[in-house]
């Protein structure tokens, strides 16, 4: 399980992660124990306290357990979906291991309110709607809106243009390939809201339990808005961790 290379996060992080992508791909199913701080620190080039805080970070998700004298196991119970967000390449890791149903497969029609945070001068738009899940349990509702220029990349694509249509996959990374001039950030807004009655049915819960409200503008490297994104998310089945670093003094 090597780490990867390129990553400017702190170690201890991106260790976690691919500790976590190895849980979830069954690498350590059963009693089958993790291995130990020192042959993590080994194998890694790193100290035991970074692979310490790797572990840590996983005991605070639920999703391992640390037994004196017998070492990290994981966790019997299913811990809600956690996934850190750092960049953009980040948000495309949602395709490692969830999957994305559509509910209303891309098509044209009119969004004042999308159109005008696309900073488009016509009020057509083009969008969908799909449902996440992590393990065969939903856990957001997502509405995606784009340019028709945009929406033009996207038409021979059956991933988001066939109702019912289950993959691994996102938006955004659909679109990596495509985009002469690739998506380069996003400005994201999170908030809390209720659930209304088109929410409470998508999403299994009662109408006006609380959400996770997450809106996402990714623009290009010039500055031109891509995709706008509106998630509604299950608390009780989701975790949003960022990590912030201090400025340069």
């Amino acid at each position: 399980m090597p780490t990867r290379t390129g990553d400017n996060r702190a170690a201890y992080l991106v260790l976690a992660d691919d500790l976590r992508g190895a849980i979830r791909r069954g690498e350590y199913a059963g009693d089958r124990q993790l291995p130990t701080e020192t042959s993590l620190a080994s194998d890694h080039g790193l100290s035991r306290q970074t692979v310490r805080r790797a572990y840590l970070e996983l005991v605070a998700e639920g999703l391992v357990d640390r037994v004196p004298g017998r070492g990290t196991f994981v966790a019997e119970r299913d811990p809600k979906y956690l996934r850190q967000f750092g960049s953009v390449e980040d948000l495309m890791g949602f395709a490692l291991d969830t999957t994305v149903t559509i509910v209303r497969p891309l098509s044209r029609g009119v969004s004042i309110e999308a159109a005008a945070r696309l900073g488009l001068d016509t009020d057509v738009v083009h969008s969908l709607s799909y449902v996440r899940s992590h393990a065969g349990v939903p856990f957001g509702w997502t509405v995606v809106s784009v340019p028709p220029a945009v929406a033009v990349l996207l038409e021979e694509a059956p991933e988001v243009t066939t109702a019912g249509a289950s993959n691994p996959v996102t938006v955004i990374g659909l679109l990596e390939g495509r985009l002469s001039d690739p998506i380069a950030q996003a400005e994201q807004t999170i908030s809390a809201v209720a659930a209304d009655a088109r929410l409470a049915e998508v999403l299994g819960c009662g109408e006006g339990v609380p959400l996770l409200r997450i809106d996402r503008l990714f623009v290009s490297g010039r500055g031109e808005p891509i995709e706008l994104s509106v998630g509604h998310f299950l608390p009780e089945q989701y975790t949003y961790r960022t990590s912030l670093r201090r400025s340069a003094r």
